[in-house]
């Protein structure tokens, strides 16, 4: 208990007061830190889903076909590595995270960053799960034909659904990380 008689220039502080000041900062901090590596982690995953939809994909459809076809083979195996796997995996956990840290402090902030996990968690990741990665392990088990017209049949029924989903995986990335940004200003 913090006291301070007027007519004394002492005061008294307990260590509950003490650790209740400096408890309430680091979560103040913790949360601070959390909530902005949710707009970080939910910025590169829309990122990179971006980037397919606006340059690889357009790219991929101008080349030959056989090519195309072997080098998303090859992106889809290289893909799984420990610089795609924080935003891919974790934007959910850490706006997750983020959300409970902000919820004794603001309700809307948590809000917020709950809207971001779950928009990224079903927007990305599972229909990531749902679509992508059936479609990415069909074209991989698929030999390149050597024959131009079969290439072209077997990219252009890939290419088509793949660009459609993942522009609605895109789409609702770019939402989870509006989400978090929202989140972030609110919780200020």
């Amino acid at each position: 208990m913090i006291s301070t008689d007027p007519s004394s220039s002492t005061s008294t502080t307990s260590s509950a007061d003490v650790a209740a000041v400096v408890g309430s900062k680091s979560v103040g901090g913790i949360s601070a830190v959390a909530g902005f590596l949710a707009v970080l982690f939910s910025g590169a995953i829309f990122g990179f889903f971006y980037a397919w939809s606006s340059s690889a994909m357009i790219g991929f459809d101008a080349a030959d076909p056989r090519i195309a076809i072997e080098a998303m083979q090859e992106v889809n195996n290289s893909v799984r590595n420990v610089i795609f796997f924080p935003a891919f995996f974790l934007t959910p956990v850490v706006a997750a995270v983020a959300a409970a840290l902000h919820w004794r402090q603001s309700r809307r902030a948590g809000m917020w960053f709950l809207a971001g996990a779950l928009i990224y968690l079903f927007g990305g990741l599972v229909l990531t799960a749902v679509i992508h990665i059936p479609l990415n392990n069909d074209l991989g088990a698929l030999a390149v034909p050597t024959d131009r017209a079969a290439a072209e049949v077997i990219w252009d029924d890939y290419s088509g659904e793949w660009q459609f989903w993942n522009a609605v995986r895109a789409g609702f990335s770019g939402i989870a990380l509006l989400c978090c940004a929202a989140g972030l200003r609110a919780g200020r």
